[in-house]
């Protein structure tokens, strides 16, 4: 005697193991959103910050000495005084800034010398880039 065909193994593949896994996944992911949410009820008070930036995103100070011997910075031109303090409060701002001192080809040594002496004096490291034109 020949046997029925079954028809329910033929219809597709069982999906009670993949159902069963999905909701496996389901219980995890409730259970450690649980865990999170948690986490931030701690009563914690956090630092208030001044003024931030990311340090490895500081860009350099550049300091632009002109042929005449003016110092510019961002397109502003200052005096030795407001430079000074101007390399001062960057440094004050964020210990790891840095100077990159530009000079005119045809300008005197000494005005990039005194550019280095004020960052010496609140020890900011710097470096000398000359332009030639």
């Amino acid at each position: 005697m020949k046997l029925p065909v079954d028809s329910s193994e033929s219809d597709g593949p069982n999906l009670t193991p993949v159902i069963d896994v999905v909701f496996l996944l389901l219980i995890f992911f409730l259970v450690a959103t649980e865990y999170h949410d948690a986490e931030r009820e701690l009563d914690v008070t956090l630092p208030e910050v001044a003024q931030a930036q990311p340090l490895a995103m500081t860009p350099e100070l550049i300091v632009n000495i002109t042929n005449e011997g003016r110092y510019k910075v961002a397109a502003q031109e200052y005096g030795e005084p407001e430079l000074a303090a101007l390399i001062a409060q960057a440094k004050k701002n964020n210990p790891q800034q840095s100077t990159l001192i530009r000079g005119d080809g045809d300008s005197a040594l000494r005005y990039a010398v005194r550019v280095m002496g004020l960052c010496n004096k609140v020890k900011m490291p710097y470096r000398i880039a000359a332009l030639q034109e």
